[in-house]
């Protein structure tokens, strides 16, 4: 959908150092086959929990939007993996922690989409017209070990630990969104699935987490031709739609902010699907990060806010997929300068060594 007066005022990211892959490869966290084959450096290796880093995030971009609790009207925040208590609300304790007030916070799954999903539902909320003006979108996750191997548990992706915010606006901002496409295409759901039997108990039919003998299902179910296809398909079809809505060519965009992939699942889902030059996108920084889960696309946007990459004129478009399956692609034309908020470092800083997986 073409989208009119709703601004990116804000954006937030918290990453804890970065494990080199030689020392990933030197502990014995995976491979060396897996790990030259991603053609990943390092990957951000933490020990708070992904609610706590997203409150980090939400500070600065709170900070950066000059936004009080006041200010915001709706709280989301997204995850993909265990929050670090049961039967807990984490949207709650980042709305505590972060901007207080007694405005609605609401939890998003959709897995790696979830951060989309959250802009999904914040742009719905600024639209409807209620008061106040503002929505607090955070994402946090921390992957490891029992319940899930960051190197093995979804092959060719390297999950990296972190927190991202942003804060969208009707009051104005450093970006207007342009645009906002999501597709879906449930027929995939079963690739986080396969034949298990529904469970009882968290991490009850396996531990750590497998995607691998899931998808090998599905490639039986569907052919690998029409998985391929569907996975393309639906990618292209959000991408082309969200462009044609904001009234831009690829040619135009000056960023493309993508997911954190190893760069096989890169060059195969948008590199080659979508002729995007990796010059232009932000996979040198990614692929230094590993995959943050829902935080890829806020996290992206806020490193190309840190490092000044984007100026006033320039269109950004932030392009995500997540299991059940769906793809979003957001275009956000840069109208400001974007504000600096809590200072901090644009990379992670480096891990000699790490008992993590």
């Amino acid at each position: 959908m073409s989208v009119t007066d709703v601004f990116m005022s804000g954006v937030g990211l918290h990453l804890p150092p970065a494990l080199p892959v030689a020392e990933v490869a030197r502990q014995g966290l995976a491979d060396e086959r897996t790990i030259r084959r991603s053609r990943m450096r390092s990957v951000c290796v933490g020990e708070e929990s992904g609610p706590e880093m997203a409150v980090r995030a939400a500070r600065e971009a709170l900070a950066s939007a000059g936004a009080d609790r006041e200010d915001i009207g709706l709280v989301l925040h997204a995850s993909t993996y265990y929050q670090g208590h049961d039967l807990w609300a984490p949207a709650s304790y980042v709305q505590r922690e972060a901007v207080g007030g007694s405005c609605p916070a609401m939890d998003v799954g959709q897995l790696s989409n979830g951060g989309m999903a959250a802009m999904e539902l914040a742009v719905a909320a600024l639209l409807s017209g209620r008061a106040p003006h503002s929505v607090l979108i955070t994402t946090g996750d921390r992957f490891a070990l029992p319940g899930f191997d960051r190197w093995e548990t979804d092959p060719g992706t390297v999950c990296g630990d972190g927190g991202t915010a942003a804060v969208l606006s009707t009051a104005g901002g450093f970006a207007r969104l342009r645009s906002l496409v999501t597709v879906s295409d449930p027929t995939l759901e079963s690739m986080g699935r396969g034949d298990d039997p529904f469970g009882t108990t968290p991490l009850g039919v396996r531990s750590p987490v497998s995607v691998a003998g899931h998808r090998a299902r599905l490639v039986e179910e569907l052919g690998m031709g029409e998985l391929i296809d569907r996975l393309q398909v639906g990618q292209r079809e959000a991408f082309e739609r969200a462009l044609a809505d904001a009234d831009v060519k690829a040619d135009g965009i000056a960023w493309f902010v993508l997911p954190h992939l190893g760069r096989p699942k890169m060059d195969f889902q948008f590199f080659g699907a979508l002729d995007i030059d990796p010059a232009r996108s932000t996979w040198s920084w990614g692929s230094g990060v590993g995959h943050l889960g829902a935080g890829d696309p806020f996290g992206g946007l806020a490193h190309l806010v840190r490092t000044g990459a984007l100026a006033p004129g320039q269109f950004c478009a932030l392009v995500s997929a997540g299991g059940g399956f769906a793809w979003s692609v957001a275009v956000l034309e840069i109208v400001g300068f974007p504000p600096s908020g809590t200072p901090s470092p644009s990379a992670p800083a480096t891990r000699k060594s790490s008992a993590s997986s």
